[in-house]
């Protein structure tokens, strides 16, 4: 039996579980490239962070958050700005930090849905292959191989469930430690930036020329 055989045997619900490996797939390869942004080199940013601060460089803070790319140094680079511009810093780290855990689990619910959706797809074409099998049966007396033929061709759509119900469990268990990793992450770069700035404020320059570097290092002085 090839690969196309197999497929057609299964029934039409194999053509949804089709559908739903694929997007398994997509959506691995859609995280995986998203997630590898998200926690660039962040251990590195955190101790840099750290230094930042403590040797009191603030001309290099705002530069230094706004050229790295991951999810880290945009959270950081969010509460450095609200604190030149005399903002909350709590509030805009709070703001900044939910926007990006909701970049970071967005499409994760998908895969918890293909988890559940798989097996039941595959048990509800399972089903469908029994209830013609019984068919055949009736309307052939005399022919008992005709059954337990069908029934073989049916589990062949919950044989499949199942694969695409456990690869996209692995999938999703893999994301999920990820996830927690970068929110942890996230954590404590918010936390240095809090513990630096919080309560602190810039005084506001009459010369509206001068640049957010000159601003921040009033916070310093």
């Amino acid at each position: 039996m090839d690969v196309t055989e197999f497929f057609t045997k299964g029934g039409p619900v194999m053509y949804l579980l089709l559908l739903s490996s694929i997007a398994v797939a997509a959506i691995a390869i859609e995280r995986f490239r998203f997630y590898r942004y998200a926690s660039h080199e962040s251990e590195k940013f955190l101790s840099t962070l750290k230094i930042c601060f403590s040797q009191r460089r603030p001309e290099e803070i705002l530069s230094f958050c706004n050229r790295e790319i991951s999810s880290l140094g945009l959270v950081a680079a969010v509460g450095v700005k609200a604190a030149v511009a005399g903002e909350n810093v709590e509030l805009a780290l709070n703001v900044a930090y939910d926007e990006e855990a909701m970049k970071l689990r967005a499409r994760l619910n998908y895969l918890s849905m293909i988890v559940t959706l798989a097996p039941l797809l595959g048990l509800l074409g399972t089903i469908s292959g029994m209830i013609d099998s019984f068919n055949i049966f009736s309307l052939q007396a005399g022919q008992p191989l005709a059954i337990t033929g069908g029934i073989g061709e049916a589990l062949i759509a919950t044989a499949t469930g199942l694969c695409v119900s456990i690869f996209a469990l692995l999938v999703h268990t893999y994301f999920a430690q990820k996830l927690d990793e970068i929110l942890t992450a996230l954590d404590m770069a918010a936390n240095i930036v809090l513990a630096n700035l919080n309560g602190q404020k810039i005084p506001q320059h009459v010369d509206d020329e001068k640049s957010s570097v000159d601003e921040s290092k009033e916070l310093f002085s």
